[in-house]
């Protein structure tokens, strides 16, 4: 088991600081960790306003202690993690990516975590399937995706799936499937809306035509 880490002194590096980017830099900052940030949007004063400090992402990876990436999925942000930003990371450096898998080029980041003990450590939360050499490189940990585990979620999710249950039977659904998307998200999930009418009755049925 190699030394642990002390976080006081040492430079956290975010790429995205939104809602998830900026609770995460609170964090770092509570243990005394110096906060950089960046993304395609970040502007000087909303990285001021999280007490970071707004870099190019080269630098951020040269800079950083501990990268941790915060980026919705987009054609922007696919990919946007690639070998070279993992050499330019300093000997010992961890890479945290609590956003989605592909954000990240896998291969290349597997084959530079499995050079010499020098090459950065990485974390990966495992929010979509993995390639089967990710889980094999060496300085890799990988978490099954646990944040939403807790009483309070589970609390809201059970109490919601009853309310649903108990309106349908009622004859008053609450939520009802949008029409379908032109381009659904890669899990193929479709967006939902609260719907406090009932359903419209379907179309009365066309009469058989005369053989």
């Amino acid at each position: 088991m190699p030394l642990g880490l002390g976080l006081e002194g040492r430079t956290l590096g975010l790429l995205g600081l939104g809602k998830l980017g900026a609770r995460v830099a609170k964090v770092g900052q509570a243990f005394g960790m110096r906060t950089v940030a960046w993304s395609q949007n970040l502007s000087e004063a909303r990285a001021a306003e999280a007490g970071c400090e707004r870099v190019g992402k080269a630098e951020l990876f040269a800079r950083a202690d501990v990268v941790s990436i915060h980026l919705v999925l987009s054609e922007r942000s696919r990919g946007l993690v690639g070998a070279a930003a993992l050499a330019a990371m300093r000997p010992g450096a961890i890479l945290v990516n609590t956003s989605r898998a592909p954000s990240w080029t896998r291969p290349p980041c597997s084959r530079r975590c499995a050079r010499a003990a020098s090459a950065p450590a990485s974390t990966c939360s495992r929010t979509s399937r993995c390639r089967p050499d990710t889980p094999s490189a060496p300085n890799t940990l990988l978490t099954p995706h646990l944040g939403y585990v807790t009483e309070e979620n589970y609390r809201a999710y059970f109490a919601g799936a009853v309310e649903a249950i108990e309106a349908f039977e009622a004859g008053s659904p609450l939520r009802r499937i949008a029409r379908p998307l032109t381009n659904p998200s890669p899990s193929g999930i479709y967006l939902a809306r609260r719907c406090p009418a009932p359903l419209p009755p379907p179309p009365p049925a066309r009469p058989p035509r005369p053989p």
